[in-house]
């Protein structure tokens, strides 16, 4: 996805944001540049468990972490959150190799000290984008996968209504498509019906 496509999906005052450091002027400094933009900073974290811990309960849009050499469990921290919660911008100091963390934990975005304010929109912007993406590719390969897994049990048990009552496809596909409609059911729901049934050698009562 190029920079041009990832517009922003969410404006910056419906954002809510959690973050972490170590340092508490550190944090207050971000705090009052995220909040000027007009991001909702909603809490903030002084260690890599007790951002896991408000990551899970605030369920934020993103979290912005301060790295710290002093704190070695922030990057745990950040794969628990990236895996379950929300995505994640570190910040880092110019020696740390953003660009390694990034790719073994695959993050939303990166920033060297000093964040500066002029540059944390277009990085929370891009992070948020980019998650909204990947969520959203995500979800249709679920789709897929599940209409295709329907598609077989359907044809399943077309062919086994084909072989009980020497109907066509055209005709199988008919009486479950009216058993479906008759009992609010789902195709699937019906099928998976049908293949039950004829597990247990009971196929002729179900349709």
């Amino acid at each position: 996805m190029t920079e041009r496509h990832a517009v922003t999906t969410m404006s910056p005052s419906a954002a809510r944001i959690l973050m972490a450091g170590t340092e508490p002027d550190e944090r207050r400094s971000l705090r009052d540049a995220l909040t000027t933009i007009g991001y909702d900073v909603v809490a903030d974290a002084s260690g890599g468990t007790q951002v896991v811990e408000l990551a899970n309960r605030l369920q934020p849009d993103l979290v912005m972490i301060l790295l710290s050499a002093e704190q070695p469990d922030w990057l745990d921290a950040t794969a628990k959150i990236i895996a379950s919660v929300a995505p994640v911008v570190l910040i880092g100091d110019p020696s740390t190799d953003l660009g390694a963390i990034a790719r073994d934990l695959k993050i939303a975005g990166a920033l060297s000290r000093p964040a500066r304010e002029s540059d944390l929109l277009p990085v929370v912007e891009v992070a948020l984008a980019r998650h909204a993406d990947m969520r959203d590719l995500r979800e249709r390969a679920a789709e897929l996968e599940d209409a295709l897994e329907t598609r077989k049990v359907v044809e399943r048990a077309k062919g086994i209504l084909m072989d009980l009552h020497g109907l066509s496809e055209a005709d199988a596909f008919r009486r479950m498509r009216k058993t479906s409609m008759d009992n609010r059911k789902t195709m699937r729901e019906v099928a998976e019906a049908i293949l039950l049934s004829h597990d247990l050698q009971l196929g002729s009562d179900i349709i």
